[in-house]
């Protein structure tokens, strides 16, 4: 388990590589589907994490990328691209974070009309994404796969 246990760069590493396995190992023709009606698809998921981290990495200083829009949960499908906004959006905390001065990590920041502090964005940018990973290997046993790094311990 890589990363694990080795601070908030490996966590990130580790939950950002779990996800990109999994939405790979996520057969075309299940991004659509969804455990009951009334809750998010796979791509759904997959992409409310990517704009999750984008969104709350915006409220540490960087802006959201460009095209960005409220309504590409529901409207971008297509495997190729929700992976790319992963992907994008993982590098995207990877790479600010590393930019990040210690002394930065207490300033203050609003998310909304609550007060935060940068390591406090980071942190639940963190917990956000282990957060959906568990509901996806949900998702992924009921639709009928496994977790490519589970397959050898069933």
């Amino acid at each position: 388990m890589e990363g694990v246990w080795q601070g908030y760069s490996g966590e990130w590493t580790h939950v950002s590589r779990q996800v990109i396995v999994l939405a790979e190992a996520t057969p075309a023709d299940k991004f659509g589907w969804r455990p009951v009606p009334g809750v998010r698809t796979f791509s759904e998921v997959y992409m409310h994490i990517a704009m999750a981290n984008f969104y709350l990495l915006s409220m540490t200083g960087p802006k959201v990328p460009p095209g960005m829009t409220q309504d590409m949960e529901k409207k971008i499908t297509d495997k190729a691209q929700v992976i790319d906004w992963l992907t994008r959006s993982f590098d995207a905390v990877k790479t600010e974070r590393a930019k990040i001065k210690h002394e930065d990590f207490g300033r203050a920041v609003k998310i909304g009309k609550t007060d935060a502090t940068v390591d406090g964005m980071y942190t639940r940018i963190l917990v956000h994404a282990n957060e959906h990973m568990g509901q996806l290997i949900a998702y992924a046993r009921t639709a009928g796969f496994a977790p490519p790094w589970s397959k050898g311990s069933e």
